[in-house]
Protein backbone atom coordinates (compact mmCIF):
# COMPACT_ATOMS: atom_id res chain seq x y z
CA UNK A 1 0.00 0.00 0.00
CA UNK A 2 1.07 3.73 -0.95
CA UNK A 3 0.85 6.22 1.57
CA UNK A 4 -0.15 10.02 -0.40
CA UNK A 5 1.93 12.76 1.46
CA UNK A 6 0.24 15.23 -0.49
CA UNK A 7 -0.90 16.33 -4.34
CA UNK A 8 0.97 19.58 -4.40
CA UNK A 9 3.67 21.06 -1.59
CA UNK A 10 4.34 24.60 -0.16
CA UNK A 11 5.87 26.68 -2.00
CA UNK A 12 9.54 27.60 -0.22
CA UNK A 13 11.03 29.70 -3.42
CA UNK A 14 9.79 30.59 -7.07
CA UNK A 15 11.11 32.22 -10.10
CA UNK A 16 13.99 30.18 -10.56
CA UNK A 17 15.39 28.54 -14.32
CA UNK A 18 15.95 25.10 -13.11
CA UNK A 19 17.48 24.03 -9.93
CA UNK A 20 19.31 20.85 -9.14
CA UNK A 21 21.50 19.23 -6.29
CA UNK A 22 19.66 20.72 -3.38
CA UNK A 23 21.53 19.55 -0.15
CA UNK A 24 20.84 20.33 3.65
CA UNK A 25 24.25 22.15 5.49
CA UNK A 26 24.04 23.98 8.28
CA UNK A 27 20.34 24.94 8.58
CA UNK A 28 19.27 25.71 4.97
CA UNK A 29 18.78 24.09 1.62
CA UNK A 30 21.81 24.72 -0.87
CA UNK A 31 21.44 24.31 -4.81
CA UNK A 32 22.21 24.69 -7.93
CA UNK A 33 19.94 26.89 -10.17
CA UNK A 34 21.43 24.98 -13.14
CA UNK A 35 20.45 27.32 -15.95
CA UNK A 36 20.96 30.82 -14.10
CA UNK A 37 24.37 29.48 -13.40
CA UNK A 38 23.98 30.54 -9.86
CA UNK A 39 24.66 28.16 -6.32
CA UNK A 40 21.90 29.56 -4.05
CA UNK A 41 21.09 29.06 -0.43
CA UNK A 42 17.99 29.54 1.22
CA UNK A 43 16.01 29.50 4.97
CA UNK A 44 13.31 27.63 5.87
CA UNK A 45 11.76 30.98 6.28
CA UNK A 46 12.19 31.26 2.00
CA UNK A 47 15.70 34.07 2.68
CA UNK A 48 17.45 33.33 -0.11
CA UNK A 49 21.35 34.20 -0.60
CA UNK A 50 23.27 33.68 -3.91
CA UNK A 51 26.60 31.96 -3.12
CA UNK A 52 28.20 31.88 -6.46
CA UNK A 53 28.06 32.30 -10.45
CA UNK A 54 29.86 29.58 -11.83
CA UNK A 55 29.65 29.90 -15.47
CA UNK A 56 29.46 26.48 -17.34
CA UNK A 57 26.78 25.34 -14.75
CA UNK A 58 26.54 24.32 -11.53
CA UNK A 59 25.09 21.05 -10.79
CA UNK A 60 26.38 18.11 -7.59
CA UNK A 61 27.42 20.48 -4.60
CA UNK A 62 29.24 18.71 -1.52
CA UNK A 63 31.58 19.62 1.02
CA UNK A 64 35.28 18.36 2.22
CA UNK A 65 35.90 17.35 5.34
CA UNK A 66 37.24 20.64 6.21
CA UNK A 67 34.07 22.27 5.23
CA UNK A 68 35.42 23.69 1.55
CA UNK A 69 32.40 23.61 -0.95
CA UNK A 70 32.57 21.53 -3.91
CA UNK A 71 30.98 22.36 -7.05
CA UNK A 72 30.57 20.11 -10.45
CA UNK A 73 30.98 22.59 -13.17
CA UNK A 74 29.15 20.73 -15.85
CA UNK A 75 29.80 21.72 -19.48
CA UNK A 76 33.89 21.92 -19.28
CA UNK A 77 33.57 19.09 -16.73
CA UNK A 78 35.45 19.94 -13.59
CA UNK A 79 35.23 20.34 -10.09
CA UNK A 80 35.95 23.34 -8.45
CA UNK A 81 36.54 24.05 -4.86
CA UNK A 82 35.74 27.21 -2.87
CA UNK A 83 39.17 28.20 -0.80
CA UNK A 84 38.71 29.90 2.54
CA UNK A 85 38.97 33.06 0.82
CA UNK A 86 35.88 32.63 -0.77
CA UNK A 87 37.80 32.37 -4.35
CA UNK A 88 36.81 28.96 -6.24
CA UNK A 89 39.89 27.06 -8.18
CA UNK A 90 39.76 24.21 -10.00
CA UNK A 91 39.74 21.25 -7.82
CA UNK A 92 39.85 18.12 -10.72
CA UNK A 93 39.65 18.21 -14.28
CA UNK A 94 37.40 15.81 -15.40
CA UNK A 95 37.42 16.44 -19.26
CA UNK A 96 39.23 12.88 -20.24
CA UNK A 97 36.78 11.24 -18.58
CA UNK A 98 33.41 12.08 -18.86
CA UNK A 99 32.05 11.71 -22.42
CA UNK A 100 29.22 14.74 -22.13
CA UNK A 101 28.38 16.99 -19.17
CA UNK A 102 29.49 16.01 -15.79
CA UNK A 103 26.26 16.22 -13.29
CA UNK A 104 25.39 15.09 -9.91
CA UNK A 105 27.32 14.23 -7.32
CA UNK A 106 27.85 12.82 -3.72
CA UNK A 107 30.86 13.35 -0.69
CA UNK A 108 31.44 10.91 1.37
CA UNK A 109 32.86 11.54 4.75
CA UNK A 110 36.63 11.36 3.85
CA UNK A 111 35.97 13.48 0.74
CA UNK A 112 35.86 11.39 -2.14
CA UNK A 113 33.37 12.46 -4.60
CA UNK A 114 31.23 10.47 -6.96
CA UNK A 115 30.20 12.03 -10.07
CA UNK A 116 27.74 11.36 -12.80
CA UNK A 117 27.60 12.67 -16.18
CA UNK A 118 25.45 12.59 -19.47
CA UNK A 119 26.82 10.22 -21.67
CA UNK A 120 25.47 12.03 -24.73
CA UNK A 121 23.86 15.80 -25.67
CA UNK A 122 20.71 15.43 -24.00
CA UNK A 123 19.39 18.43 -25.36
CA UNK A 124 20.17 18.07 -28.76
CA UNK A 125 17.88 15.04 -28.73
CA UNK A 126 21.14 12.46 -29.35
CA UNK A 127 20.38 8.61 -28.70
CA UNK A 128 21.38 7.96 -25.53
CA UNK A 129 24.19 6.00 -24.68
CA UNK A 130 26.12 3.86 -21.74
CA UNK A 131 28.77 5.96 -19.20
CA UNK A 132 30.96 5.95 -16.87
CA UNK A 133 30.80 7.12 -12.98
CA UNK A 134 33.79 8.94 -11.36
CA UNK A 135 35.64 9.19 -8.19
CA UNK A 136 37.93 12.46 -7.27
CA UNK A 137 39.81 10.99 -4.21
CA UNK A 138 41.81 14.17 -4.07
CA UNK A 139 42.91 17.52 -6.08
CA UNK A 140 43.65 16.63 -9.55
CA UNK A 141 42.81 13.09 -9.13
CA UNK A 142 39.83 11.83 -10.83
CA UNK A 143 39.43 8.08 -12.15
CA UNK A 144 36.60 6.04 -13.24
CA UNK A 145 35.09 3.63 -11.12
CA UNK A 146 32.27 2.15 -12.55
CA UNK A 147 31.14 1.57 -16.23
CA UNK A 148 27.67 0.92 -18.64
CA UNK A 149 25.57 3.30 -16.50
CA UNK A 150 22.47 4.53 -17.88
CA UNK A 151 22.75 8.52 -17.16
CA UNK A 152 23.90 8.16 -14.11
CA UNK A 153 22.24 10.88 -11.44
CA UNK A 154 21.40 11.32 -7.72
CA UNK A 155 23.78 9.46 -5.76
CA UNK A 156 23.25 8.13 -1.94
CA UNK A 157 25.74 6.82 0.21
CA UNK A 158 24.72 4.87 3.39
CA UNK A 159 24.99 5.70 7.16
CA UNK A 160 27.74 3.33 7.44
CA UNK A 161 29.68 4.99 4.73
CA UNK A 162 29.38 1.15 3.27
CA UNK A 163 27.48 1.29 0.42
CA UNK A 164 26.89 3.65 -2.48
CA UNK A 165 23.95 3.96 -4.27
CA UNK A 166 22.66 5.23 -8.01
CA UNK A 167 19.79 6.23 -9.97
CA UNK A 168 19.72 5.34 -13.13
CA UNK A 169 17.68 7.43 -15.26
CA UNK A 170 17.74 5.88 -18.51
CA UNK A 171 17.45 2.28 -17.48
CA UNK A 172 15.17 3.22 -14.67
CA UNK A 173 16.49 1.73 -11.42
CA UNK A 174 18.67 2.15 -8.54
CA UNK A 175 21.59 0.65 -8.81
CA UNK A 176 24.04 -0.52 -5.92
CA UNK A 177 27.68 -0.71 -5.01
CA UNK A 178 30.32 -1.75 -2.06
CA UNK A 179 32.96 1.19 -1.26
CA UNK A 180 35.87 0.09 -0.68
CA UNK A 181 38.79 1.60 1.74
CA UNK A 182 40.64 3.40 -1.19
CA UNK A 183 37.01 4.72 -2.88
CA UNK A 184 36.50 2.21 -5.26
CA UNK A 185 33.39 0.58 -6.20
CA UNK A 186 32.31 -3.48 -6.17
CA UNK A 187 29.62 -5.95 -5.57
CA UNK A 188 27.27 -4.14 -8.19
CA UNK A 189 24.08 -4.63 -7.88
CA UNK A 190 20.65 -3.50 -8.64
CA UNK A 191 18.76 -1.92 -5.50
CA UNK A 192 15.47 -1.61 -6.77
CA UNK A 193 14.03 -1.54 -10.34
CA UNK A 194 11.38 1.46 -11.30
CA UNK A 195 8.28 1.04 -13.53
CA UNK A 196 6.22 4.08 -14.25
CA UNK A 197 9.00 6.26 -12.87
CA UNK A 198 12.87 7.31 -13.57
CA UNK A 199 14.91 8.48 -11.09
CA UNK A 200 16.70 11.96 -11.49
CA UNK A 201 17.73 13.37 -7.74
CA UNK A 202 17.67 10.87 -4.53
CA UNK A 203 17.93 11.30 -1.36
CA UNK A 204 17.92 8.52 1.88
CA UNK A 205 16.13 8.44 5.15
CA UNK A 206 16.50 6.96 8.48
CA UNK A 207 14.62 3.81 7.53
CA UNK A 208 16.33 3.09 4.64
CA UNK A 209 14.07 4.05 2.28
CA UNK A 210 15.25 6.50 -0.93
CA UNK A 211 12.72 9.51 -2.04
CA UNK A 212 13.12 9.59 -5.77
CA UNK A 213 12.20 12.76 -8.10
CA UNK A 214 10.52 11.64 -11.06
CA UNK A 215 9.99 13.92 -13.53
CA UNK A 216 8.21 11.74 -16.53
CA UNK A 217 5.73 10.84 -14.09
CA UNK A 218 5.81 14.11 -11.90
CA UNK A 219 6.13 12.95 -8.37
CA UNK A 220 8.27 12.19 -5.96
CA UNK A 221 8.59 8.11 -4.39
CA UNK A 222 9.80 6.67 -1.64
CA UNK A 223 11.35 2.94 -2.95
CA UNK A 224 12.34 0.73 -0.60
CA UNK A 225 14.85 -2.15 -1.25
CA UNK A 226 13.61 -4.37 -4.16
CA UNK A 227 11.29 -1.30 -5.71
CA UNK A 228 8.30 -1.36 -3.33
CA UNK A 229 6.96 2.24 -3.17
CA UNK A 230 5.97 3.09 0.28
CA UNK A 231 4.71 6.92 -0.11
CA UNK A 232 4.80 9.25 -2.78
CA UNK A 233 4.00 13.00 -3.50
CA UNK A 234 2.78 14.56 -6.73
CA UNK A 235 3.85 17.98 -7.95
CA UNK A 236 1.83 20.06 -10.64
CA UNK A 237 5.05 19.92 -12.89
CA UNK A 238 8.23 17.82 -12.65
CA UNK A 239 9.94 17.00 -10.07
CA UNK A 240 14.05 17.09 -10.71
CA UNK A 241 15.14 16.47 -7.26
CA UNK A 242 14.48 16.07 -3.30
CA UNK A 243 16.28 16.28 -0.48
CA UNK A 244 15.36 15.91 3.05
CA UNK A 245 16.22 18.14 5.51
CA UNK A 246 14.41 21.32 8.21
CA UNK A 247 14.76 21.26 11.96
CA UNK A 248 13.86 18.03 12.57
CA UNK A 249 14.83 16.43 8.97
CA UNK A 250 11.58 15.70 7.86
CA UNK A 251 10.92 18.41 5.25
CA UNK A 252 11.44 17.14 2.20
CA UNK A 253 12.55 20.10 -0.44
CA UNK A 254 11.59 19.27 -4.03
CA UNK A 255 13.21 20.76 -7.23
CA UNK A 256 10.44 21.20 -9.64
CA UNK A 257 10.20 23.03 -13.33
CA UNK A 258 8.00 22.64 -16.06
CA UNK A 259 10.55 21.95 -18.73
CA UNK A 260 14.61 20.83 -18.65
CA UNK A 261 15.85 22.54 -21.85
CA UNK A 262 18.05 25.65 -20.85
CA UNK A 263 16.63 27.95 -23.06
CA UNK A 264 13.05 27.10 -22.16
CA UNK A 265 14.10 27.45 -18.16
CA UNK A 266 15.46 30.82 -18.68
CA UNK A 267 12.22 32.52 -20.45
CA UNK A 268 9.54 30.74 -18.57
CA UNK A 269 11.54 31.40 -14.79
CA UNK A 270 8.78 28.55 -13.23
CA UNK A 271 11.15 26.23 -11.21
CA UNK A 272 10.30 26.23 -7.81
CA UNK A 273 11.61 24.75 -4.02
CA UNK A 274 8.27 23.09 -3.07
CA UNK A 275 8.35 21.56 0.41
CA UNK A 276 6.68 18.30 2.13
CA UNK A 277 6.18 16.83 5.40
CA UNK A 278 8.27 13.21 5.21
CA UNK A 279 7.55 10.58 7.51
CA UNK A 280 11.19 9.56 8.44
CA UNK A 281 14.13 12.08 9.10
CA UNK A 282 16.91 12.63 6.68
CA UNK A 283 19.91 9.73 6.89
CA UNK A 284 23.58 9.19 5.56
CA UNK A 285 24.87 11.79 2.72
CA UNK A 286 24.11 13.81 1.39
Amino acid sequence: MTTEIGDTGRVLLDGLAFGEGPRWHEGRLWFSDMHSHTVIAVDEEGRREDIATIPNRPSGLGWLPDGRLLVVSMTDRKLLCRESDGEFVEYADMSNLAPFHCNDMVVDARGHAYVGNFGFDLDAGEKPCNTNLILVRGKGEAVEVADELGFPNGAVITPDGGTLIVGESFAARLTAFDIEDDGSLSNRRVWAPMQGAVPDGICLDEEGGIWVASPVSGEVLRIVEGGEVTHRAGVEKQAFACMLGGAEGRSLFVCTAGQSRPEDCREKLDARIEVFDAPYARAGLP
